[in-house]
């Protein structure tokens, strides 16, 4: 048996604060806009439980009211202060004149004939994002947006193609999971593990760690035990290799990670996933070594797209192997979905059971994706909304 030796690791230290505090600054140029509606009535939804108390107090309210309102609108689904009958009626009225509790809007709701649901949400700004949940046989996922468009334009990603608009705040990417339970009427939260809606992925449009503070607000909301109450084994948050800011995700996080490789070398992911030209492959395998809490019970979660002829040969399935070395790791293999203009194929079935043999036999599961939503473009890679930039039309030339 051959011994293969790990990969250095870089250190941690190797990424400054400096880097992190660029990468923050940088995404506050693409902020949303203030989440007040016409009125100018501030919304509680995605304020944290600090921020929720502070708003309350603000008002000429005791604290403890905050504890109530955060029951009512995370644990009851409450989208209104008439319905939170543990708060009296003149004060329910108060609230009502100064808050709202809101949620995206449904523009479009749409159903797979394998179940798989996508609602297209509009924001305030009328700015739109897509949101997908993929029913399993006892539970289901729902799949996060974080950004309108995306920066990365990986080559293989439908959503790539789309430029970025901005952010979304923290009570527009919870907003999108307690929109879903709205569809399923699956208010309040449930307290035993039996739920359809039972799993967060943050694998929509957007690199989520380029809008990391909203992310961790979010995240910390969903897993809040006295509101939507998920543990963190439910959340898994998919990056494509943001690497100063995954070691801050573990540290104040903890959820389960989502890396989108879909490469083995440099070159190859250099031109596919162009985030590689700054995070290198070992750059970001070192990060997966760093970050806490991944065991063979949390493992991480390695996502590799097969392209036909591009990626999917038995050379880089043996490459992946020795890449992965050392980590508890498995490899989700993901038939590419083609979309409209896409320059790449399918890897042919045979082949990538070839590639899936191979990891298998060296310890690493390797389930291929089955393809879910593909007849209403809501399966991975699919997401694209037409929430651009609108663009000034050039005046109509006038007449002689």
């Amino acid at each position: 048996m051959t011994v293969r030796t790990p990969l250095p690791l870089a250190p941690a230290d190797a990424l400054t604060e400096a880097e992190r505090t660029r990468i923050l600054a940088k995404s506050a140029i693409f902020a949303p806009p203030a989440q007040t509606d016409e009125q100018g009535r501030q919304d509680l939804v995605g304020l944290s439980r600090e921020e929720l108390t502070e708003a309350v107090v603000g008002i000429g309210e005791k604290a403890f009211r905050a504890k109530q309102i955060w029951h009512w609108i995370y644990h009851q689904g409450a989208r209104d202060f008439a319905q939170m009958s543990s708060i009296a009626k003149p004060m329910q009225a108060k609230l009502a004149e100064r808050f709202t509790i809101s949620r995206p809007e449904v523009t479009t709701e749409q159903t797979s004939t394998d179940g798989t649901r996508k609602w297209l949400f509009r924001m305030r700004d009328k700015q739109q994002v897509e949101t997908v949940y993929i029913p399993d046989d006892d539970r289901g996922a729902v799949c996060i947006s974080t950004q309108v468009g995306c920066t990365l334009s990986c080559r293989f990603c439908h959503t790539g193609t789309q430029k970025l608009v901005r952010n979304l705040s923290a009570g527009e990417i919870v907003g999108q999971f307690m929109a879903a339970r709205d569809s399923y009427g699956e208010w309040p939260s449930p307290q035993s593990e039996t739920r359809m809606l039972s799993n967060i992925v943050v694998m929509g449009m957007g690199e989520p760690l380029y809008n990391y503070e909203a992310t961790a607000t979010a995240l910390k909301i969903a897993m809040d035990h006295e509101g939507i109450g998920l543990s963190r084994r439910r959340i898994t948050l998919s990056t494509s290799g943001v690497v100063p800011m995954m070691d801050r995700a573990g540290a104040e996080l903890g959820v389960n990670l989502a890396v989108s490789l879909h490469a083995v070398t440099d070159e190859l992911r250099d031109e596919i996933v162009p985030l590689n030209r700054k995070y290198p492959i070992k750059e970001l395998m070192a990060a997966c070594h760093r970050y806490p809490g991944a065991t063979n019970a949390r493992r991480i979660t390695f996502e590799y797209v097969m392209l036909d002829g591009i990626n999917d040969s038995e050379a880089e399935a043996r490459e992946l192997v020795r890449l992965l070395h050392g980590l508890p790791a498995k490899v989700n293999l993901i038939p590419f979905n083609p979309w409209p203009g896409s320059p790449y194929a399918t890897s042919k079935r045979a082949q990538i059971e070839r590639f899936a043999t191979i990891l298998n036999d060296a310890g690493y599961s390797s389930p291929v994706r089955r393809p879910r939503g593909k007849d209403i473009m809501a399966a991975c890679g699919q997401l694209k909304t037409e929430s651009e930039r609108a663009k000034k039309a050039p005046a109509p030339a006038t007449a002689a």
